[in-house]
């Protein structure tokens, strides 16, 4: 390597206190220099000067080369194979960044910083319970530093161990309330513990130091919503958008909560903004189509559906929302067909099961039907329209054991529901127990007086026993 020189004086130095732009161009005067070939002893200076303006710009691909020059004049300082470690973390070089910093390590063993930056990263390789282990070396000497606890509680984070983590940051908190980011940790903790109460006052809390952070704002919005705050939660994402507009997790989540206010046009506007800037959100696709449906515009829902599909083919629930939209239009074949290809994907799905029941129903697949009903309430044993469909076509086709079974099993789910009783009644006619019929009947008719009309209307001019039973075996 040639040896540079040139004069370190104030007017070239990149950190004089001078701002952004100044700095940038005090930059590139040395770089010129150092260019030009001049030598002198000033040389590793002016590297170290220009490595820290393009770390501290986050500029790391530029930093590297000039860090490498620096390691050639300095080859035995800790403090540059530190600094290259930490620029070929941030560039996600994380096998070279290990062997930078063990390097350094080897020059100074007992460098505090150094083992946490070891640390962050083997927690960037997911090599977490190692990070652990460098961030426990720390505490071991210094059971007070700050940047070993929270990083630990970081790494905790990521091996999903909340209480460890919450109790290391709680006790930061304790020592020092006014540690933002350590509020903002706290938040995620109790967030993913489900204590959202506990979750939303720390990042309020975060909020009061950084109330410009768009990010804490949507996570705000994110604990309001699962709360079931749908008008907070709105507001927490307007503050969110109105930071940073180019934001899709924003306007999803808005079109989200607006959805389950009932304002589904406002939502469609939401994800519609979402899909503009990421034109591959299957989620957003999905959630276009399921409003839609709700409005009823069944074709613009399947065309959304059929996006979802077309950026992610195992998307089942998308399969099962365009088989609604088909068989809402009557389309019953296609709905058969996508209700099909979602059970591929998705078997244990008691709400498939039930659609694809009644779409093979519609389309005469009684055998399919009943076979689909079954499993249905076999994966779903409280779903009580399962079962009477179920209870239904068991009776349609003529298995009135089975049927009474069905029947038998809706009423003790609910033995309010008129209809299961007026169906046993039909049901225990035809097997001859005519006390047992009449007694399911009456306690139709007092659940549901109605239900005495659709008597009359289903069987005219009954006026025997015998009457209806020849009537029912038709």
């Amino acid at each position: 390597m040639k040896n540079f020189d040139f004069d370190n004086s104030d007017d070239d130095a990149a950190g004089s206190g001078q701002d952004g732009k100044d700095a940038e161009g005090e930059v590139r005067k040395l770089i010129e220099r150092l260019k030009q070939g001049s030598t002198g002893s000033s040389t590793a200076e002016a590297l170290e000067e220009i490595v820290n303006y393009y770390c501290e710009v986050e500029r790391y691909q530029d930093a590297l080369p000039f860090i490498n020059l620096l390691l050639e004049q300095v080859t035995y300082s800790a403090d540059a194979w530190q600094k290259k470690g930490i620029i070929l973390n941030h560039l996600q070089r994380y096998e070279e960044a290990l062997d930078c910093l063990d390097k350094a390590l080897a020059l100074n063993p007992a460098d505090q910083e150094l083992l946490i930056n070891r640390g962050i990263t083997l927690d960037n390789m997911n090599r977490c319970q190692e990070a652990v282990g460098c961030f426990d070396e720390v505490l071991s000497v210094d059971s007070t530093n700050d940047e070993a606890i929270f990083s630990k509680a970081l790494t905790l984070e990521k091996l999903e161990q909340y209480e460890q983590a919450l109790s290391l940051l709680r006790g930061m908190i304790e020592r020092n309330p006014s540690q933002k980011d350590v509020w903002y940790e706290l938040g995620y903790c109790y967030d993913s513990t489900d204590r959202l109460p506990e979750a939303l006052e720390c990042y309020e809390k975060y909020l009061d130091f950084d109330p410009f952070n768009p990010n804490a704002w949507y996570n705000r919005g994110i604990i309001l919503n699962r709360m079931g705050q749908y008008v907070r939660a709105i507001e927490s994402y307007d503050f969110t958008l109105a930071l940073k507009e180019d934001f899709p997790a924003g306007w999803y989540n808005r079109g989200n909560a607006l959805a389950n206010l009932g304002r589904l046009y406002d939502a469609v506007e939401c994800y519609r903004r979402t899909l503009k800037l990421d034109e591959r959100d299957v989620p957003a696709w999905h959630n276009l189509g399921n409003a839609y449906e709700e409005l009823g515009l069944f074709r613009e829902a399947i065309k959304c559906f059929t996006q979802a599909i077309r950026h992610d083919p195992k998307h089942y629930e998308s399969y099962f929302g365009r088989g609604s939209c088909y068989d809402s239009l009557e389309q019953f074949r296609k709905a058969y067909t996508d209700f099909n290809k979602a059970l591929v994907l998705c078997r244990d799905y008691p709400e498939l099961w039930y659609a694809r029941a009644d779409a093979a129903y519609n389309l005469g697949k009684w055998k399919e039907a009943l076979h689909s009903y079954r499993m249905a309430v076999r994966f779903d044993p409280k779903n009580i329209e399962a079962w009477f469909d179920l209870g239904e076509t068991l009776l349609e086709y003529g298995y009135f054991k089975e049927a009474l079974k069905s029947f038998n099993k809706c009423i003790d789910l609910e033995p309010r529901w008129s209809d299961p009783y007026y169906s046993r009644a039909k049901v225990l006619f035809l097997m001859r127990k005519t006390l047992d019929a009449l007694d399911s009947l009456k306690t139709s008719f007092n659940l549901d007086p109605k239900k005495k009309e659709v008597f009359e209307k289903e069987f005219p001019g009954v006026r025997s026993l015998h009457d209806l039973t020849h009537i029912l075996k038709k």
